[in-house]
């Protein structure tokens, strides 16, 4: 038996302990909001040409940011909306999730209703643990930003205290970039209820989130045609791959919409 190769970063304290934490952060998000089970379908053809789209669309992204941006001020946008929409994607889809779901129920043939929703259980407990998450997050860091009372403590209590919000920042910021990651993948678990109801909830996310940005961020910059391809490049791709991804269920896998 060869002997087993270790990786040499370990022996860096410092990297040591970030890959200690991001492992850690990994494995519980993993657990959290990638439950295994349900009747999700894995094709890997699908994954593989939604990979193809996300590359793409980072790729068109970063092109009309050299293209029609400022310099480095442009890089920064494009880099702080990939990271807002990131965390901002998973909050739509639970203001939006539940009309789609319930309207997705409703058009099932009334035999199948029933059993849709009690299918709903993993859906709901992968938006509990992501709301308590978010709200675990935003109250440490809340308080450590006015915890001006540490002050008025013994130094081992202050000590102690910074100690533990420090760490759940630490922590905690890495989960929720993993956890919102997961979470807008997946759709929060969808599939339990439905094989194609992730794909539905995608192409109506993809033109929430485009509104979204158009509202707060308004039109991006550059000619009319690099503007329409901003706006509209991500929510058509996406609509594309998603109704190619119902089709393809339907006709590989003898999924229907209403079955």
């Amino acid at each position: 038996m060869p002997p087993r190769r270790r990786n040499p970063l370990r022996r860096v304290p410092f990297l040591n302990i970030i890959s200690a934490i991001i492992h850690s952060a990994h494995r519980v998000a993993n657990r959290l909001f990638v439950p295994d089970g349900g009747v999700r379908i894995n094709d890997p053809l699908v994954v593989r040409v939604q990979l193809f789209r996300s590359l793409l669309g980072l790729l068109a992204t970063l092109a009309l940011a050299f293209y029609y941006g400022r310099g480095e001020q442009a890089w920064h946008g494009a880099a702080s909306d990939g990271f807002g929409n990131l965390i901002i994607t998973p909050v739509l889809l639970i203001v939006t999730g539940p009309l789609v779901v319930m309207g997705f129920i409703l058009y099932a043939p009334p035999h199948l209703r029933p059993m849709l929703r009690s299918r709903l259980k993993a859906p709901l407990r992968t938006v509990a643990w992501y709301v308590l998450s978010v709200a675990v997050c935003a109250a440490v860091i809340v308080y450590a930003g006015t915890s001006d009372y540490l002050t008025t403590l013994p130094k081992w209590a202050a000590a102690s205290i910074a100690f533990v919000v420090l760490a759940v920042i630490v922590w905690g910021l890495p989960f929720l970039f993993l956890a919102s990651l997961y979470s807008a993948k997946s759709a929060f678990n969808t599939a339990h209820v439905h094989p194609m109801l992730p794909g539905v909830l995608t192409a109506v996310l993809i033109w929430t989130v485009a509104i979204f940005n158009l509202i707060v961020e308004g039109t991006p910059e550059g000619p009319v045609a690099a503007q329409l391809c901003s706006l509209l490049g991500a929510p058509l791709s996406v609509t594309a791959v998603s109704l190619w991804e119902l089709r393809r269920m339907r006709t590989r896998h003898g999924v229907v919409l209403r079955g």
